[in-house]
């Protein structure tokens, strides 16, 4: 079993009435921790450090610290609150639950992902009620699900991604032992359990840390959302890095998912996304943990294999070049970041597909700078690809889904080679079965800051042709609770004849996948991937895998072509693979006499 790790901040239980209260506040002078029973003090213990230890003590207890000026704030490493951000903390036994099975993990071959926001994925929004569809996702055919943020941010609803305390989990889906309960029920059933992390930056509300720890933020380097975190020093190091190893060692998460790590800049040696996950891979030597990335820079450095095709780091990273092609190609869309793959995206698309990355260096027409490093030596289980997440739907003005904008058949199409390339797939919940309900951008804010979140919002689409005389007003109210109502699930529409329909081809694609694909990705190793074809539509590419080779023929243009040939036996195919391939026909040929 992985040895549990105590957290450097915090509060730990330590059984038989006793805890430990510690928290880095180098620019107080003094500090007390109130509890139920009165205030104590807080000794220093050097370099910015308080603790005390408090006897007579049990979980459940509140617990706040108080600053020299009479402010109370909360815990930045709390496990639980005990209402929102702005209350007090909760002391939390981390043995409390009682884990029902001994999971040793899967490979991350045998990936297929679901990500899914706990409070739109079932109607009560809970931990305890999206156990319920946990049978209805394995029995798709999918084997990990990718929960979004849930630290706890202010108010009840939010995507996640302005979290202020990442250790608590959010109390409107539940307590710690709920999300217990909810990953033991997955693993139970097959499922992996990854979690998004958010360590870029703090949300706008309920970040206290600058009251008594400003040197946790460097003030000579802005992010989008106000300045940079100083990961240069150890205390904030050690934030962020027990941060990981609580979630992957307390809760027995399969993984995590950092998001937006462009934005985490540090020039220390190793740098702290290196150290994160050394310290991740020292900790847990039992059982597979998959680290991945989202990171809109294509670099490759975090996720090279070693000689014997380990990985060091990170395990793979959301490829978001295969999703913007597919988009474009599928919607005609040219707005924004789609303006980089407007052009040559046949070109695009194929090279995506054999190499992970399309962007491998050229100069992006949007932002006239060269984005992206060479990718096609890394294998293809290094890159999570999909056709819609949380961002790229609920980025949008009214969060519509695929299935709103693009053509049935040219959808279908790149379905199957989003599903059945070696690439690692991510369906954004509902898709499975043609979800035709939006998921739009919310959250709870009051007062001045709901008002600056809802402007900025529309001034987000000012510039899109669409919203020309007068549309933004129509954007969604992200603060509206109609907005985040209207975002939750049509479980309704899965019973019905389309959704299960559109369910039947995912699980029949996936079963494909399983039996066939993922036998040949384990020991697959880079330069896989060639292009064969990538002229007007018809998109050809082999993959020679461990054991042989996977070949990708489409024609996704309008109009029936010839398709370049292909060698072995057919795996899937919406034509009978002679004579002209119709509109959006696409094949997938299986040569186990090609070994590698």
């Amino acid at each position: 079993m992985t040895p549990r790790v105590t957290p450097s901040w915090g509060a730990t239980w330590l059984g038989g009435g006793r805890a430990r209260f510690r928290l880095w506040a180098p620019q107080a002078s003094g500090l007390r921790l109130r509890t139920d029973d009165g205030d104590h003090a807080m000794q220093p213990t050097g370099d910015g450090w308080f603790e005390t230890m408090i006897d007579n003590v049990a979980p459940g207890a509140d617990y706040a610290f108080v600053l020299p000026d009479g402010s109370l704030v909360p815990d930045p490493a709390s496990r639980a609150q005990a209402g929102d951000v702005h209350n007090a903390s909760r002391l939390v036994d981390p043995h409390s639950y009682h884990w029902r099975h001994d999971w040793q993990g899967r490979d991350w071959a045998e990936a297929v992902i679901y990500e899914l926001h706990i409070g739109t994925f079932t109607p009560q929004g809970t931990f305890a009620a999206a156990c319920d569809k946990l049978t209805h996702l394995a029995q798709a055919g999918f084997t990990a699900i990718e929960i979004m943020p849930v630290a706890q941010f202010e108010g009840s609803r939010g995507w996640g991604y302005d979290g202020v305390l990442p250790y608590a989990t959010h109390n409107a889906y539940g307590t710690p032992d709920d999300f217990k309960h909810l990953i033991d029920t997955a693993q139970g059933l097959g499922l992996m359990v990854l979690l998004d992390v958010v360590y870029n930056h703090f949300g706008p509300s309920g970040n206290y840390l600058h009251l008594y720890a400003s040197d946790f933020f460097n003030p000579s380097r802005e992010t989008p959302w106000g300045s940079a975190i100083a990961y240069e020093k150890p205390p904030v190091r050690s934030f962020f890095i027990d941060n990981a190893i609580y979630w992957l060692t307390e809760f027995r998460l399969d993984g995590l998912r950092l998001d937006a790590i462009d934005h985490i800049r540090d020039t220390s040696s190793p740098e702290i996304l290196i150290e994160l996950a050394e310290s991740v891979r020292a900790t847990i030597t039992d059982r597979p943990v998959h680290l991945t990335t989202e990171d809109n820079r294509n670099v490759t450095h975090l996720h090279e294999r070693g000689e014997d095709r380990s990985v060091p780091h990170y395990t793979a990273e959301w490829n978001d070049d295969f999703h913007n092609v597919a988009h474009v190609i599928a919607t005609g869309e040219s707005d924004g970041y789609y303006r980089d793959f407007t052009q040559d995206r046949w070109q695009v698309l194929a090279l995506s597909l054999a190499e992970g990355f399309a962007y491998q260096g050229q100069v992006s027409p949007q932002s006239g700078t060269a984005r992206g490093m060479p990718s096609g030596h890394l294998p293809p289980t290094a890159f999570v690809d999909f056709l819609q997440n949380h961002d790229q739907t609920g980025n949008r003005a009214f969060g519509e889904r695929l299935i709103a904008l693009a053509d049935p058949g040219m959808l279908h199409a790149l379905s199957v080679i989003h599903l059945l390339s070696p690439h690692i797939p991510l369906l954004f919940m509902g898709e499975e079965y043609g979800e035709r309900r939006p998921f739009c951008f919310f959250t709870d804010f009051t007062g001045d800051l709901a008002d600056a979140v809802r402007e900025g919002r529309r001034a987000e689409f000012a510039d899109f042709a669409a919203f020309a005389g007068g549309a933004l007003d129509h954007v969604p109210d992200p603060n509206a609770q109609s907005t985040f109502t209207a975002s939750k699930l049509d479980w309704d529409h899965c019973a019905g004849t389309e959704g299960q329909a559109h369910l039947a081809t995912v699980k029949k694609l996936l079963t494909l996948r399983h039996q066939h694909i993922v036998p040949l990705l384990s020991g697959a190793s880079g330069g896989a991937g060639r292009v064969i074809s990538h002229e007007d539509g018809i998109i050809a590419v082999d993959w020679a895998l461990h054991g042989g080779t996977l070949q990708l023929r489409a024609n996704l243009d309008d109009r029936p072509r010839d398709l370049p040939a292909a060698r072995g036996a057919l795996l899937f195919g919406t034509h009978p693979g002679t004579g002209k391939a119709p509109a959006y026909a696409v094949a997938f040929h299986l040569d186990m006499e090609a070994a590698q």
